[in-house]
């Protein structure tokens, strides 16, 4: 319906809040500013819909909770691997 550039829009908005919980969700303090936090959600948003259409998951009626936990999940790795949070263990 949007076209690419509302897909664009659409990740860039999903990432600042997928890049968010990321950052909630890992324990402690991530040293990181605002721009990579959402740079990093936004490649979590992209990749994680990519990989929900992958696997059928991607468009639901109402919201897309599969989709939403994949984009997390990889949102998480991003920010825990960003940080050095998986290398001071």
């Amino acid at each position: 319906m949007f076209g690419f550039i509302g897909t664009i829009i659409g990740a860039i908005f999903v990432g600042g809040i997928v890049g968010s919980l990321a950052r909630l969700l890992l324990p402690g303090k991530q040293k990181m500013g605002f721009g990579a936090t959402l740079s990093i959600g936004f490649v979590a948003a992209l990749i994680g819909g990519l990989v929900a259409q992958w696997l059928g998951v991607g468009s639901t009626s109402g919201i897309d909770w599969i989709k939403l936990a994949i984009q997390v999940g990889l949102a998480v790795v991003g920010v825990g691997f960003y940080s050095g949070w998986f290398f001071k263990r």
